[in-house]
C-alpha cells in the first residue's frame, strides 16, 4: 500500500514492481546460512549464467533497499571467497559460496562497480564497523584493479579489460573509465572517514577526469580510444579471451581497426555506466555533468528506436523486433561503425535501458526517461511478452531490477544511514510522493505544498536533516 501511495508516473512504478517478481523468481538463491547468490537469469530447466555475475547484478538496485541484508552478504561473497591475494576478483562466485580458482579475467565493472555498492552498503546500514572489516579488502581489489589496467597511472583504464559485454576492451573508454573514477572517488570517501590515507586515489581522479575530458569526450559523448600496439599487453591474438582466437580474416582487421569486438566511435547506451552507480551509490559526479547528461541525451536521440522493422540484429533479435521499440546498445551516427563491434551491440537489453532512463531523469531530462520507460514497458504489455518477466540471457533477468532505480531518478531521495540525512534532489518539479525503503523501515518522501517531507509508515527512519535541492536549481 506505501509503495503504491507514491505518485510518479504510472509507467515508472509498473516498472519498478513487476520486476520485483525477479526476487520471487529462481534466478535469487540463499544457502542455508542465509547468504544471497543469484543466476543472471533462468533457463526453462535450470539456471542461466552462474555466480551472482558481477557485472550484472550492478545494474540491479532492488535489493540493497528492500533487503539491504542480504545485499551485503553479496559484497562479503565478492571480497571474500571469490577474491585472492592479489585483489583479482572472479566475477562470478561459486555455489556453495567457496574459494574459487582464478584462472580468468576479472571483469573491470564488475569489480570496480562493487567498489562503489560497498560505499552504497555502508550508507544504506550506516554500519561503520562491517566497512571497517572489509576495508583492507576492498583495498587490495582496488589496488589489483590500477595496476592490471592502469599501470601508467593515468587515471584511465588502457590495459584490455573484461566487461558485461563479455569481451575486452582495448584502450580507454567512457565506460569503464567512468567505473574506475567512481571506485576511486569511493575510495576516497571510505578511506577517510577510516582515517586512511588516500593520495593516490585523489591524484587518479584528477588525472583521469582531465583525460577524459579531453580525449575520451567528442563534443557530444563519450567514445573510446581503440589502443593496443603501445600497452603492457600482449598482442590481442595471444590473450585468452571468451570471443575466441583469430581468423586470418579477423587479423587483417586487426590491423586496419584494431581488436576485435570493441566500439571505438561509436554511441553506447552504457557509455557513462559507471556515472550512473556512483550516483546511485552516493559517490556523487564523476564526470563533467554537462557532459554526463550530453552523452544521455545523444544515447536518447541516436539509440532509441520505436520501431525495429527494419533494424538488421543478427543476434539476438528476440529481445526486441519486428514494430516493438528498444533502445539499442550501440550506434554509429557519424560514421565509423566497426567490421566486427563487440558481439551484443545491435541487440536490445531491458536493465540497460532502465538504467539509461533513470540517468536521464537524474540529469534533469526527464521527458526522455520517461520515454525510454515507456518504449520498454509497451514491449511488455501482456499481448506477447509476460509483464512479470523482461527477459535477456534468460527469464526473471537480474538486470531488469535497475528499474527500482527509477525512483531515485525521478525523487532523488537517497537516505544516508551514516550521516542521518535524507538527501531530496528531485528532478520532478512539482509536489510528488515516492516510496523510500531504508534498513529500519519505509515510507514516503517528497514535496508538498512546495516543502520536502518524509512520512514513515513502518519502522523509523532517524532524520537529523532533509537536504533539500529544489528541481532544476542544480545537477547532482
Amino acid at each position: 500500500d506505501c509503495f503504491h501511495g507514491s505518485t510518479l508516473p504510472p509507467e515508472v512504478i509498473e516498472a519498478a514492481a513487476a520486476n520485483l517478481t525477479i526476487l520471487k523468481s529462481p534466478t535469487v538463491l540463499r544457502q542455508a546460512d542465509g547468504r544471497l547468490w543469484g543466476y543472471e537469469g533462468c533457463s526453462d530447466g535450470g539456471g542461466c549464467c552462474h555466480g551472482s555475475c558481477t557485472h550484472v547484478w550492478n545494474y540491479a538496485q532492488a535489493i540493497p533497499h528492500l533487503f539491504p541484508d542480504l545485499e551485503r552478504s553479496l559484497r562479503e561473497t565478492e571480497f571474500g571467497p571469490s577474491q585472492d591475494e592479489r585483489g583479482h576478483q572472479m566475477f562470478r562466485s561459486a555455489l556453495p559460496i567457496r574459494p574459487v580458482a582464478h584462472d580468468f579475467h576479472a571483469a573491470a565493472d564488475g569489480q570496480l562497480g562493487g567498489i562503489m555498492k560497498v560505499h552504497r552498503e555502508w550508507r544504506i546500514s550506516g554500519d561503520t564497523e562491517w566497512l571497517r572489516r572489509l576495508w583492507p579488502r576492498v583495498k587490495a581489489s582496488l589496488g589489483y584493479c590500477i595496476e592490471e589496467w592502469d599501470p601508467a597511472r593515468k587515471g584511465i583504464l588502457e590495459e584490455p579489460h573484461h566487461n558485461t559485454y563479455d569481451i575486452e576492451f582495448w584502450g580507454p573508454d567512457g565506460m569503464c573509465t567512468s567505473f574506475y573514477l567512481g571506485a576511486l572517488q569511493a575510495a576516497v570517501l571510505m578511506g577517510r572517514a577510516l582515517g586512511d590515507v588516500v593520495t593516490l586515489y585523489t591524484q587518479l581522479i584528477e588525472r583521469g577526469r582531465e583525460r577524459a575530458n579531453e580525449h575520451l569526450f567528442d563534443g557530444e559523448y563519450f567514445i573510446q580510444v581503440i589502443e593496443w600496439k603501445s600497452l603492457r599487453a600482449k598482442n590481442p591474438v595471444e590473450v585468452q579471451s571468451f570471443g575466441g582466437g583469430y581468423s586470418p580474416e579477423a587479423r587483417a582487421l586487426m590491423e586496419k581497426e584494431g581488436p576485435k569486438y570493441q566500439y571505438g566511435r561509436g554511441c553506447l547506451s552504457d557509455g557513462v555506466l559507471g556515472s550512473w552507480m556512483a550516483a546511485v551509490c552516493g559517490v556523487g559526479q564523476v564526470f563533467d555533468p554537462r557532459k554526463v547528461a550530453s552523452h544521455l541525451a545523444a544515447v536518447h536521440k541516436h539509440n532509441l528506436k520505436k520501431d525495429l522493422s527494419t533494424h538488421a540484429n543478427p543476434q539476438r533479435p528476440s529481445y526486441a523486433c519486428g514494430a516493438e521499440g528498444g533502445l539499442l546498445l550501440c550506434t554509429w551516427p557519424k560514421g565509423g561503425e566497426l567490421a566486427l563491434p563487440f558481439v551484443y551491440s545491435n541487440e536490445v537489453w531491458t536493465g540497460i535501458e532502465y538504467q539509461v532512463a533513470s540517468h536521464l531523469m537524474l540529469m534533469g531530462l526527464v521527458k526522455e526517461g520517461l520515454e525510454v520507460v515507456r518504449v520498454c514497458r509497451e514491449r511488455y504489455d501482456g499481448r506477447i511478452r509476460n509483464p512479470f518477466n523482461e527477459y535477456e540471457c534468460g527469464h526473471w533477468y537480474a538486470r531488469a531490477l535497475s528499474s527500482y532505480g527509477l525512483l531515485q531518478g525521478l525523487s532523488g531521495a537517497r537516505y544516508d544511514a551514516v550521516e542521518k540525512i535524507l538527501y531530496l534532489q528531485p528532478t520532478l518539479k512539482s509536489d510528488f510522493a515516492s516510496f523510500l525503503s531504508t534498513a529500519t523501515g519505509y515510507g514516503l518522501a517528497g514535496v508538498r505544498k512546495g516543502k520536502p517531507f518524509l512520512e514513515v509508515v513502518s519502522g523509523q527512519i532517524e532524520t537529523r536533516e532533509i537536504r533539500y535541492t529544489p528541481a532544476g536549481s542544480a545537477t547532482s
